[in-house]
């Protein structure tokens, strides 16, 4: 009987980016719940394969090859394998082994991808390894060891009597006193070859139980060797899937009482995240094989293993043994074993509540190492077994496992800063790639998933608790790369860019889970006041991560537009949010920073405090009717004066669009304070963008608030007065830069004419917008501009007028525009050049 593919998994795959993220998928049917989330992540996940090379294509037949790229090059290894059996053949024959003996099991071994061992030679191989007279070398008993490996896994019949002649002659091998120093790989391909001989229905019971035997001795005495790498570890742990996968039963749970107790031991080698990846891994494939056989005995030693764990195991193995255990159930597609399912789950439950109740599980500075692979154990274990039922224990364990382990933001953070107090020499920038691409890492999407479907089941002071816990988070992250982004610009760049990778990664944990929120919390069952609460938080929070939003994401544009509607009806939630805005003297120093005298600080290039104000401009313009007029005036107008004059021109575009909306809005319970405050911000507003024209100022935000404060102000408003006035003096200082002697400047308005003439075009539209009150004075005023230009300049202006006349209905206006204009055009062609009172006189009763 040929063995299954081998039960352990260490190799990491990668996943298709999307613009989101998206659940882990498996390649076998899984149950879910009816409120899991799709998440799309860009991440990697480990595929169910083993790792070493010679094991990577499963039971597969020998001699073909998908791949038929060189025929010279098939041929040049199949003579090469002939060859390598005929040495073989001859060393026996001399009873001599020799250095191109050692280099023909060699030969062999690395064609494991075409190699098939018969069972001619596979007793070819017994024999040598039985050989009194033979001398073997140390390092040849690996090779022996894999090549009759390759004999039992590929192998569709097995002779009995070579299955008892290799049994007989590994307990000859293993009861030898062998030196402490005996290669690892001894031990570890020994008893991957011990699980797969006692997995063989051809072996007699006698050798199952010799094989098991030794397996379970090595595994004990051998733990500290053969646990030293990955590598190892698979082989050692295939082996012993294949040992629990045997008929005979006597052995069980002496093994997986070896196998959960071996990283406890003082001389025992150290847990990490890819052994217990493999642990989960054995588990599910040694239970899928249960399943498919109805090895009902085998199922009840495993629950009952579950439901009596002894103290000397060691609870990150056993979190993933029943993480397994839950992954082949889902995948199975039975309904049926719910004690089994019902213990898994209990066990990981009790583990998860004993670390909430014994440790401080949220601590932003880290768990100690052993509570740490404890915690993204059991996330993992979660992530990759499927459905499984809610806890308020493991709900915690999850929002912990991503904010502190998966996302380690604070910690990194941290250290940086106090590098930077002291004599910076660089932070060790290769810690930060190795958690990009460790395991959980890379299944924080999935993680991610778990943890929001847990929430949804949960109570409401459940929800509420871990709800707390992401809004603080993105508070503290914000306030964190602020200034890390901010101090490291120019100098550590690189460094700065693995962090966010991170950071961006959180955000889409944190959009994820928004949405989860709206979708359970802002619906009937939940009263008015808490929905409120919820939705300003959600925007505050992501307000805070707005900066590491890089991507278009659905899932972030349907949480904005539930919350939205919600905040923007109730007068007391905008308040709340815009009260959320950081305040003046906040935007323009670093309060709070880390001390750090020397470095100074510049508001406009805070790119991540930037990123953040500009989401309060986006969202703020929604709710601006329920906003009152003195919450606009303390909070908002402060920070949008300030960034008019930030050098991006989108920000600039931004806050002159938060002026025009509020000038736009008019439903306020004191309608007298609303119009008073537009009045008196409009003075500052022509102060603060005509500073900043040319160059910083855009000319199309401008344009927009202008034409806002002539149509919402009161008629004959001063400040609409004021307003012309100060664009009429700003055309005239542009148009004065030039020289008049230079004719093709003012014939096309180039160069630097141009921002003169846009304003000039921005005064002849207001013609059309200004009140009747206020029309004679803006016509004085470009009358007195359009004189002043030489005669190429006063041409084109004209030439816009006549059109402008032409082309209007106002039948109020035209008159009036006809007699202007008309009147315009005589002075210009008397070429007269009067003073401004004198010709504004003679202008107005031309009129």
């Amino acid at each position: 009987m040929c063995p299954p593919s081998p039960p352990c998994s260490t190799t990491a795959g990668r996943v298709s980016v999307e613009d989101s993220w998206s659940n882990h998928r498996r390649k076998r049917p899984q149950a879910s719940s009816p409120n899991e989330q799709k998440i799309k992540l860009e991440t990697g996940r480990w595929q169910s394969k083993l790792n070493l090379s010679f094991l990577k294509n499963g039971c597969g037949i020998s001699g073909s090859s998908n791949n038929s790229a060189s025929v010279h090059s098939s041929f040049s290894s199949a003579q090469a394998i002939i060859q390598a059996w005929a040495d073989l053949r001859d060393s026996l024959q001399n009873q001599s082994f020799h250095t191109h003996h050692l280099q023909a099991l060699k030969t062999l071994a690395n064609s494991q991808t075409s190699l098939f061992v018969a069972d001619p030679q596979a007793k070819l191989l017994v024999t040598i390894l039985s050989s009194p007279n033979l001398s073997l070398p140390q390092e040849s008993y690996p090779l022996f060891f894999r090549l009759l490996y390759i004999w039992v896994r590929k192998s569709s019949r097995l002779t009995a009597a070579v299955v008892n002649s290799a049994v007989e002659v590994l307990l000859h091998l293993f009861s030898r006193q062998f030196d402490s120093d005996k290669c690892p790989l001894f031990f570890s391909e020994g008893i991957l070859l011990l699980g797969s001989l006692s997995f063989q229905t051809s072996a007699s019971e006698k050798s199952k139980k010799v094989c098991l035997e030794l397996l379970s001795r090595l595994l004990e005495e051998e733990c500290r060797s053969i646990f030293l790498s990955d590598e190892l570890t698979s082989s050692v742990l295939a082996g012993t899937g294949y040992a629990l996968s045997s008929s005979v039963t006597v052995y069980f749970e002496k093994i997986i009482d070896i196998l959960f107790g071996i990283w406890g031991k003082d001389d025992g080698p150290s847990g990490s995240l890819s052994h217990g990846l493999m642990i989960l891994h054995l588990f599910d494939w040694v239970l899928s094989n249960f399943f498919n056989l109805q090895s009902l005995e085998q199922i009840d030693l495993v629950r009952g293993i579950l439901d009596n764990v002894k103290p000397t195991h060691v609870s990150f193995a056993v979190v993933m043994a029943a993480g397994g255990v839950l992954r082949a159930l889902n995948g199975s597609g039975s309904s049926g074993f719910m004690k089994l399912r019902n213990s898994a789950e209990k066990r990981i439950e009790i583990v998860g509540r004993d670390l909430v109740s014994k440790t401080k599980c949220f601590d932003y500075s880290g768990n100690e190492p052993r509570n740490s692979l404890l915690l993204q154990s059991i996330a993992l274990a979660l992530a990759r077994s499927g459905s499984i039922s809610h806890h308020t224990s493991l709900l915690e364990c999850l929002a912990s496992a991503l904010l502190i382990e998966i996302f380690p933001l604070h910690r990194i953070y941290n250290k940086v800063l106090k590098l930077l107090q002291g004599s910076w020499q660089g932070y060790e920038i290769d810690e930060v790639k190795a958690h990009l691409n460790s395991v959980i890492f890379k299944e924080a999407g999935a993680i991610a998933g778990v943890f929001c479907n847990q929430y949804t089941s949960a109570n409401e002071d459940s929800q509420t608790t871990v709800e707390n816990l992401v809004w603080h988070f993105c508070q503290d992250v914000y306030s964190w790369h602020r200034q890390v982004a901010y101090l490291l610009q120019g100098t550590e760049d690189e460094l700065v860019r693995e962090i966010e990778k991170i950071a961006e990664s959180a955000f889409l944990m944190v959009v994820v889970f928004a949405l989860a929120v709206t979708k359970c919390r802002l619906d009937s069952r939940t009263n008015q006041e808490t929905k409120l609460q919820i939705s300003v938080r959600i925007l505050v929070s992501f307000s805070c991560m707005e900066y590491f939003r890089r991507m278009r994401l659905p899932e972030y544009m349907d949480t904005i537009r539930a919350v939205v509607v919600s905040v923007q009806e109730n007068e007391s939630a905008c308040v709340s949010f815009v009260e959320s805005i950081p305040s003046y003297d906040d935007l323009t120093n670093k309060h709070g920073w880390f001390n750090l005298p020397k470095v100074a600080y510049l508001w406009s290039t805070d790119e991540v405090q930037t990123a953040r104000i500009l989401f309060y401009m986006r969202v703020i313009p929604t709710c601006v009717e329920q906003l009152p007029a003195y919450v606009f005036r303390k909070m908002v107008a402060p920070t949008m004066f300030l960034y008019m004059g930030h050098s991006n021109g989108k920000v600039a575009r931004y806050s002159h669009s938060m002026f025009v909306a509020f000038m736009s809005s008019g439903k306020d319970t004191n309608q007298d304070e609303r119009a008073q405050l537009k009045e008196q911000l409009v003075f500052y507003y022509i102060q603060r963008s005509l500073e900043g024209y040319p160059g910083i100022t855009p000319f199309e935000g401008m344009t927009s608030g202008v034409a806002a404060l002539v149509r919402h102000l009161p008629a004959g408003s001063l400040s609409i007065f004021y307003c012309i006035h100060c664009l009429a003096e700003k055309a005239n200082s542009l148009c004065s830069v030039v020289s008049t002697c230079e004719t093709d400047l003012w014939k096309n308005w180039e160069g630097e004419l141009e921002p003169a003439k846009k304003v000039l075009d921005l005064l002849l539209r207001l013609l059309s917008l200004v009140d009747i009150q206020v029309l004679p004075s803006l016509m004085k005023l470009l009358a007195q501009e359009i004189v002043k230009l030489p005669v190429e300049g006063q041409n084109t202006i004209l030439n816009q007028l006549y059109q402008h006349v032409a082309e209007s209905d106002d039948v109020t206006r035209k008159p009036t525009f006809v007699s202007w204009l008309q009147s315009l055009s005589y002075l210009c062609a008397q070429g007269t050049r009067k003073t401004s009172s004198t010709f504004g006189g003679e202008a107005l009763s031309r009129l």
